[in-house]
């Protein structure tokens, strides 16, 4: 579960990135984070991955509280949440099947749980078919589902999606969004954080809308009538 207990988030140079918020997103939720840039989507991916903390408020992630959980517990509570990024961040000299068992190995994995692990995962994203190949011979879909791959290898039981249909045409973003629900439907958590409205409205899921730092809606997204 995640949950924000008004969080209040300012940085330094006194900029109020979040200014209350409060959600909570229950286990095996599908929900979409939207609004306009500068709203405040990033601070919230920031501290959902404990990359940053609160600077009021409470923050809770799958059983740790972020607000004052300790260094060496970061780890662990990272490995409950898959990040998919906008620009895949793949590693080019890595094969397909290295650019997933790789995120295995830097949590400790044992060769035999590699060797389980990533062929199932790259057959759930389609992939299976390509392990030997490199990023740079797949299609920008196909990148986007190895991405998809690596963020679920380590079996999180939450999934961030950060505009994961932001370098894609109108056809693979629906491919790409189809995935993500199937994986949601295998019990993962699933939080998108998206600017393309066709989709949030083609898959009608709670959309949480932020703008100024403030929760400005919470409904499904067929009920809402916002602008991003």
């Amino acid at each position: 579960m995640i949950e924000f207990i008004d969080v209040v988030k300012s940085y330094p140079e006194g900029n109020h990135a979040l200014r209350g918020v409060n959600m909570q997103i229950a286990d095996g939720e599908f929900c979409y984070l939207v609004g306009p840039s500068g709203s405040g989507k990033s601070t919230i991916i920031k501290l959902i991955t404990g990359e940053i903390r609160p600077s009021s408020g409470s923050v809770h992630v799958n059983g740790y509280s972020l607000e004052r959980i300790r260094k060496n517990e970061v780890p662990f509570m990272r490995r409950t949440v898959g990040v998919v990024f906008q620009d895949f961040r793949l590693i080019a000299n890595k094969t397909v099947y290295d650019n997933v068992a790789f995120a295995m190995r830097v949590i400790g994995a044992r060769d035999r749980e590699i060797k389980e692990r990533v062929p199932y995962v790259l057959e759930l994203v389609g992939l299976d078919s390509k392990a030997t190949r490199h990023p740079n011979e797949l299609s920008g879909g196909e990148q986007q589902r190895l991405a998809i791959a690596r963020a679920l290898v380590n079996n999180p039981s939450t999934i961030i999606a950060d505009e994961p249909t932001g370098n894609l045409d109108p056809a693979l973003s629906l491919e790409i969004m189809t995935l993500l629900q199937e994986i949601n439907n295998l019990g993962t958590t699933m939080l998108v954080v998206t600017h393309a409205q066709d989709l949030v409205h083609e898959f009608n899921k709670r959309t949480i809308v932020i703008n100024d730092g403030l929760i400005v809606s919470d409904a499904m997204s067929g009920e809402n009538a916002y602008e991003i």
